[in-house]
């Protein structure tokens, strides 16, 4: 666990000294989101490229901690073949987040063309779906239903996934300190579950990025001093949907006593409950009312939530505790049949 906590600090302390000067140089250089939108909540010019710090931060700690044959050597716990793995991973796990930076950085200052972005996702897809091996296999005993997928169907559900969390999770970037927080609660949980199955260099990425969204918060929270932007937003999307296709496919012996009966789909949905609840609802509300489902508007939960007369802090807070219940419906349901407990934690999901 220490180089977990190491990675966590590293992270942290970084994001926590580096962000200042990052906001007074955005601030110089006119980097900012105006007010004047009225899909806008904020009332004044704020910075929008705090997820140049988040990736740095990301990539700074996660290469001066991942594990080495120094820390795990192939004669001891963990075999080459374990290692070879963590190295490929984290080979392709930076190319696509340098791939997402840019084209995140690209759209915080300038703009990017739609079909820009998706050419960029694309891409990003068949590295982890091609070149990393990265694919959900089966649905693992969810809805009885155990046998592994075609070649094909497992390709384009994979990629499926990918795009669809890393959305969800720049759809919920509308309140101040909301994506950071959410970000917070899914890589924490997934750290955590990956040490204690001894994933090691999942359970550091997990704290890594957990790191770097707590010392974020120190500025995002309202008020908020600056923006993570899509740059940020695609990043933590992207690290994310990674972490949520291994525990998917995490083979559920490697956890402890009193875990290993969970259905790891349905922890993991759990995981990123808000995200997922809130994409699926706006997409088919817009849908119902015949417009695209990428239009802009503020039919989010979080609009809804602000409209009852919350702040924001207490908004946010709000959307914290339900996406924490969601998790916690499907730890405490882990002993009983996986799809009744996909089925609970989907009711504690839509009773928001």
């Amino acid at each position: 666990m220490e180089t977990q906590i190491l990675g966590f600090f590293t992270a942290f302390i970084v994001v926590l000294l580096a962000t200042p000067s990052l906001i007074k140089v955005a601030k110089l250089k006119h980097l900012v989101d105006m007010p004047g939108d009225e899909r806008k909540l904020h009332k004044r010019s704020v910075p929008t490229i705090g997820g140049i710090i988040i990736f740095s931060a990301i990539l700074f700690s996660y290469a001066l901690w991942f594990p080495d044959y120094k820390l795990f050597p192939p004669t001891g716990k963990y075999a080459v073949n374990s290692m070879t793995e963590s190295v490929s991973d984290f080979k392709y796990l930076i190319a696509i987040l340098i791939i997402l930076f840019f084209v995140g950085i690209k759209d915080d200052i300038i703009g990017t063309a739609p079909m820009k972005k998706l050419i960029a996702h694309i891409m990003v897809g068949f590295i982890l779906v091609m070149m990393a091996g990265l694919k959900i296999t089966s649905m693992h005993g969810l809805f009885g239903l155990d046998k592994p997928f075609p070649e094909w169907a497992s390709v384009m559900l994979t990629m499926f996934v990918y795009i669809v969390v890393v959305n969800a999770f720049n759809l919920i970037d509308g309140v101040d300190g909301l994506a950071a927080g959410i970000g917070l609660i899914c890589s924490t949980t997934f750290g955590f579950l990956f040490y204690a199955s001894g994933e090691y260099a999942n359970s550091l990425l997990a704290f890594i990025l957990s790191g770097s969204l707590l010392g974020f918060l120190f500025f995002n929270f309202m008020p908020a001093r600056i923006f993570m932007g899509d740059s940020g937003s695609l990043t933590i999307g992207a690290i994310i949907s990674v972490l949520a296709i291994r525990l998917v496919e995490l083979e559920p012996s490697k956890l402890p006593h009193g875990l290993n009966e969970l259905s790891l789909p349905v922890m993991a949905m759990a995981i990123m409950a808000y995200p997922l609840v809130d994409t699926l609802r706006v997409f088919v509300v817009r849908a119902y009312h015949g417009q695209s489902p990428f239009s802009a508007d503020k039919n989010h939960l979080h609009h809804r939530v602000l409209r009852f007369g919350f702040n924001h802090a207490k908004t946010v807070f709000i959307i914290y505790g339900y996406n924490l219940v969601v998790i916690a419906t499907a730890l405490f349901t882990a002993s009983i049949d996986p799809s009744v407990s996909f089925l609970l934690a989907v009711a504690v999901a839509l009773a928001f």
